[in-house]
């Protein structure tokens, strides 16, 4: 695999990864703009305009955006997340040409046609709807709420009834012609793709992006804090958080194989005491999200109303014994996982295109599967019980539960109380 990078002159970057061996291409174009950039007011515009982006151009209708790529048994794509927007296609490598003109179409020709706005909308709307019925889900953006509260990037990515209602076509059109600029986005492209090939064609269908640069996210700041919601449910879906590691934390990958240890399969301490030794729920895992300036590791477990209280005291207790006796051996084999994923990724094209897109978009540079492989294997037990002392003394707990909170000995424990469990 050849990585290679060229960037045009207008300031948009060309990420490519060949695998010569595959007659297949993923190539997509990743923008450095997502639902932390929005303004109140904007919340959930980014991820409108991703549904936009396939409801016709100057040149092509929403019909003949579907039929082209289908056509030639091609597959479109779009994502949202709280930092970028992605865009991308899946083809034979023979028509990665006409899957670059269909992105560099939808994302500089869109006509945001009014009666496609709103029925656009109304899909929307029924969507932030499924969300809210979907609780297991809903706990997480009621985490990231409680830890960033009144902050962009504790905001949804769906946003709200309220503000996909007011969007009108010419905000639309704003808000892309604001934040899809030259500088700020990456097409990236792997499996049978020729490098210099793709540049000619960004050079051709992206070339008039402007070369100035958008304003970037407001800064965000862990703060404890809570958000409980009582619903008639058969489970109680809980989720908490400490400050974790940015991006660029040296403890990045130190919190990738702690959360592995503690919650990372069935081996994991989580999985094994909670469910296999105590069967107080079904579904327990741990997870470290990254931002750019902030990141947030967690817990996650559904249990019934009647298990709720006997399960928290064995989530902090689980967490507090990681820092004192964390073991070579389960070190060891949460190292093993992450590096099977990484490896496994790279037999990908659309995981290793978007992989390398991320990487770009990150840190300016895509990472060597070498470097990442020296990286994790440099985490040992000393440093996962290290980081367990780094999350207990943090700037403390952000917790989220949703479900009958009331159940036997006296259901989930108030905030103060949970918060004193996991006190360093």
């Amino acid at each position: 695999m050849s990585v290679e990078v060229t960037r045009l002159e207008n300031g948009l970057t060309v990420v490519t990864d060949s695998m010569s061996h595959l007659q297949t291409a993923s190539v997509g174009v990743w923008v450095n703009t997502g639902a932390r950039h929005e303004t109140a007011h904007e919340h959930g515009v980014s991820h409108m305009l991703e549904h936009m982006a396939f409801k016709g151009t100057e040149r092509r209708s929403a019909l003949a955006i579907a039929e082209e790529i289908e056509t030639v048994g091609g597959h479109l794509n779009a994502h949202t997340t709280h930092e970028a927007t992605a865009y991308y296609a899946r083809v034979l490598k023979q028509d990665t040409g006409l899957a670059v003109d269909i992105l560099a179409d939808i994302l500089q020709n869109s006509v945001f046609d009014p009666e496609e706005v709103e029925r656009e909308r109304g899909v929307i709307i029924s969507e932030i709807g499924q969300a809210h019925d979907t609780p297991d889900d809903v706990v997480f953006d009621d985490l990231l709420e409680a830890a960033y509260q009144d902050q962009p990037l504790g905001r949804s990515i769906l946003g709200t009834v309220e503000t996909v209602s007011n969007f009108s076509r010419d905000e639309l059109q704003g808000y892309m012609g604001q934040r899809y600029l030259a500088p700020g986005m990456v097409l990236a492209a792997a499996g049978g793709v020729d490098h210099q090939e793709l540049v000619k064609l960004a050079g051709d269908r992206f070339g008039a992006l402007p070369n100035r640069k958008s304003n970037g996210a407001e800064t965000a700041i862990f703060r404890p804090g809570e958000r409980r919601k009582e619903r008639d449910l058969e489970q109680v879906h809980l989720a908490l958080a400490f400050e974790g590691p940015t991006y660029g934390d040296p403890d990045y990958y130190t919190a990738q194989v702690f959360s592995g240890v503690l919650g990372g399969g069935m081996s994991s301490r989580l999985f094994q005491e909670v469910r296999e030794k105590r069967g107080l729920c079904y579904s327990v895992f741990a997870f470290s999200w990254s931002f750019a300036d902030t990141g947030v590791f967690g817990i996650y477990a559904g249990t019934s109303p009647d298990d709720v209280a006997e399960l928290m005291p064995v989530l902090s207790g689980e967490l507090g014994r990681l820092g004192h006796d964390a073991s070579e051996d389960e070190v060891a084999r949460a190292r093993a996982q992450i590096k099977a994923g990484l490896m496994m990724g790279l037999e990908s094209s659309s995981s290793r295109s978007e992989q390398i897109a991320r990487q770009y978009m990150i840190h300016g540079r895509v990472l060597p599967i070498g470097e990442l492989i020296e990286k994790v294997d440099a985490v040992d037990a000393a440093a996962v019980r290290r980081y367990a002392g780094r999350l207990l003394s943090g700037p403390g707990l952000a917790l989220s539960a949703i479900g009958p909170l009331h159940g036997r000995d006296g259901g989930l424990e108030s905030y103060d109380r949970i918060a004193a469990r996991f006190a360093h």
